[in-house]
């Protein structure tokens, strides 16, 4: 009986995503087809030399690009204007990985969603569960796949903004020297991005090709600040941006933040370092004492055991 459920449930899954992405419509497709090979067959050999073409490509060109254009698609329809705006600043703060789009994270979306529900049935009715653990098991398998790639854009942009925190008090610094050496502020941040490596160096060349391209410095500098949430970054470019407004020495400007850059990287280190005697009580207390106290009273507690027996 829960195998027949859990067969049921499976088949009704793939039947909703097929007729959404339109399965439903296989049978018009295979009269087309079989119209287009009669008429290759009686028509001229140029339609043969076609179907023979369609049928010598790829494996994944025939059947996974369409299936992906597909999905794509049906992510596009169910993917609201305000959820791809989310989707798309989470793009921007994971620095937009390659091949990942808008369209392929809604897709994934589906296709997650499918593959978790099946992942859940297969887990749960090969472990004999009851229904109501099996219904539970679709529910979170379908949960997993659904924001599986939210949650991977969300890692990948944690990661990211901890190096790039990382990466701007030196940064600052080098830009500082270039500047007061007598280049331009554009011409520093080139140098900065070409001297540097990492995810601030791409940000820099981004903001370089932006004014390339026609935007001016402080819309530049303010497209960099909306990509991320690092707040020292945040105020940095505001600061970069006022001081362009009102005309002050970008040259005076850049050395209070690179002082004031220095000053919250300490103050970092020294908040970590505060925290390690908090964090390391709880490994110590689960797993250290336990092993302490049974070596030091270990021997005690068998010597009684051995007293008591005799007696």
């Amino acid at each position: 009986m829960v195998l027949l459920v859990g067969a049921a449930l499976i088949f009704g899954a793939l039947f909703l995503v097929f007729s959404s992405v339109g399965g439903l419509s296989a049978e018009r497709q295979g009269v087309n087809k079989s119209l287009e090979v009669l008429e290759a067959m009686t028509g001229s050999s140029t339609a043969a030399d076609e179907l023979g073409k369609e049928a010598d490509k790829p494996f994944a060109e025939r059947v996974l690009v369409p299936l992906l254009e597909r999905l794509q698609g049906l992510g596009r329809r169910i993917t609201g204007a305000d959820q791809a705006e989310r989707i798309r600043q989470q793009l921007d703060r994971a620095g937009n990985p390659a091949g990942w789009t808008i369209d392929r994270v809604s897709a994934g979306k589906i296709l997650g969603t499918v593959v978790g529900i099946g992942a859940g049935a297969y887990f749960t009715l090969l472990t004999g569960m009851s229904l109501p653990v099996i219904l539970l098991g679709l529910v979170a398998g379908a949960a997993l796949g659904f924001f599986g790639p939210n949650i991977w854009l969300y890692n990948t942009a944690v990661k990211r903004e901890e190096a790039l925190l990382k990466e701007l008090p030196d940064a600052i610094d080098l830009l500082t020297i270039s500047v007061e050496a007598g280049l331009g502020f554009d011409a520093a941040l080139q140098q900065v991005a070409r001297k540097t490596e990492g995810p601030l160096a791409g940000e820099l060349s981004r903001v370089l090709q932006e004014m390339q391209i026609g935007r001016s410095r402080s819309e530049a500098l303010r497209a960099l600040g909306e990509r991320t949430q690092v707040k020292d970054l945040k105020s940095f470019v505001a600061a970069m941006v006022q001081a362009d407004a009102v005309g002050i020495p970008i040259a005076q400007v850049l050395r209070v933040q690179s002082a004031e850059m220095r000053t919250k990287r300490r103050q970092r280190a020294e908040e970590k370092a505060g925290q390690v005697p908090v964090k390391i009580m709880v490994p110590v207390i689960l797993f250290i004492l336990p092993c302490l106290l049974i070596v030091v009273i270990g021997p005690g507690i068998l010597s009684i055991i051995d007293a008591f027996s005799r007696t």
